[in-house]
């Protein structure tokens, strides 16, 4: 009797595209503002930065993502038509070759064999993408779910800083503290949230992301300053 289990392997690809897609959005455009803050730039000119970023950020993530996952599809539909063709050139050698692999495995030379007999009347292709490649159908590279999900994430993310920004009554270095407090926040949410849609640990997950994006937000509030207040 089967039993259903519940795996997390199979949200892999959405999930990738979606932690990334997030933490770009909040950690690109919540550095962007506090770099601009930093600089001394009025209100208009702080929304202005923070909404070009958002945009920008979600179009870029989107292309970068569908280009990306694209390549890894054509990738793995190259090898789908090698091993095809090495299927109908030579079914012994790729017979012999399948019952190699489950003998590294473990499995008796005797047993492998009556395995990969089977399996390849079953469905040689699969078994091979699948034992051979490590191609699975759940893990499979699908570039317009990426693309949307990194997009949409991204200025979901990008959202918190620049209201923040246009909420905080404060300027200047204050309102750069208070912009990194509310996106450490959310990049700890995220983080945490991340780690348990993956089965990880969330403390972990989300001191790592909060700790990067610390660093981050520091380096480019100072060189907003730098900017801002340049030396001579």
């Amino acid at each position: 009797m089967h039993t259903l289990e519940n795996h997390r392997s199979n949200r892999i690809g959405w999930l990738r595209a979606a932690v990334m897609g997030a933490n770009d959005g909040i950690l690109s455009v919540a550095s962007l503002i506090i770099g601009i803050v930093a600089a001394g730039a009025d209100t208009s000119t702080i929304l202005l930065a923070g909404l070009a970023g958002l945009v920008a950020g979600a179009m870029s993530m989107a292309a970068g993502e569908y280009v990306s996952v694209w390549s890894q599809a054509d990738t793995e539909a190259a090898d789908r038509k090698m091993e095809r063709k090495e299927l109908e050139a030579q079914p012994e050698h790729e017979l012999a070759e399948l019952a190699a692999i489950y003998v590294e495995r473990g499995v008796s030379p005797d047993l492998a064999e009556q395995v990969a007999v089977q399996l390849t009347a079953h469905d040689a292709l699969s078994a091979h993408l699948r034992d051979e490649l490590g191609l699975h159908e759940m893990l499979a590279a699908r570039p317009f779910q990426a693309a949307w999900t990194s997009a949409a994430t991204f200025g979901v993310g990008a959202a918190v800083p620049v209201v923040v920004s246009v909420v905080c009554p404060l300027r200047g270095t204050m309102a750069a503290i208070v912009i990194a407090g509310a996106s450490l926040i959310a990049l700890a949410f995220l983080g945490g949230l991340a780690a348990t849609t993956g089965g990880a640990h969330v403390g972990r997950g989300a001191l790592r992301v909060s700790l990067w994006g610390a660093v981050a937000m520091a380096i480019t509030y100072f060189v907003g300053v730098l900017v801002g207040n340049p030396v001579g």
